[in-house]
């Protein structure tokens, strides 16, 4: 199994699991897994991770900023040149699968190239083309893009949100409590 997470994902996380995590398991475990690359973490969500909620989460998970456990391991993920498998279709879906249709109307051109361009840079769509990439390199293994996000969109912007998109092209969506109930050696009870 590989994973692809996301910032809110982290930060929950950080928030609402590792302060019950006494005895640090789940923190090691997450370590561990980040480290053999069964998590993966990219460039994209360690630079939100340092300006969301003052940086709890590179605080909390201080070996994603160690330069040595980076160098060791080869992290974050570097996502500045990744294209999806198949570029001609997948920009179309982009334009005209993966837009609100009534946001989109709203724009003239120039708006609507400047507001796609700054979602294809952005962190959810490297994301999402991390795991496509993942997806079409490992197709035996099972592979999940970890967000916190559902597919209903309520924020008036012109792009659906990661589960909506993911569902659209065959990637699996897991959210941090789904994803903690796959992961080996953690079993949470309530006393």
């Amino acid at each position: 199994m590989k994973v692809v997470i996301d910032t809110s994902s982290l930060l929950s996380l950080v928030r609402y699991y590792l302060p019950f995590d006494k005895q640090r398991i789940l923190f090691e475990i997450v370590k561990a897994k980040i480290s053999t690359g069964e998590v993966l973490v990219i460039d994209k969500i360690i630079d939100e991770c340092a300006y969301t909620s003052k940086g709890i989460v590179l605080e909390t998970l201080s070996f994603l900023t160690d330069k040595a456990f980076n160098k060791k391991h080869k992290l974050p993920l570097n996502t500045e040149f990744i294209l999806p498998p198949a570029p001609a279709k997948f920009y179309r879906m982009v334009d005209n699968n993966f837009v609100v249709a009534v946001q989109r109307a709203r724009l003239n051109e120039t708006q609507y190239d400047s507001l796609k361009n700054d979602f294809m840079n952005s962190a959810d769509m490297k994301m999402i083309l991390t795991t496509l990439n993942l997806k079409k390199d490992n197709p035996l293994e099972d592979i999940f893009l970890v967000t916190e996000e559902t597919e209903v969109s309520n924020d008036n912007k012109v792009f659906k949100k990661i589960p909506a998109i993911c569902s659209q092209i065959n990637l699996e969506t897991l959210n941090i409590q789904q994803l903690i109930d796959k992961l080996e050696g953690i079993k949470i009870e309530i006393k």
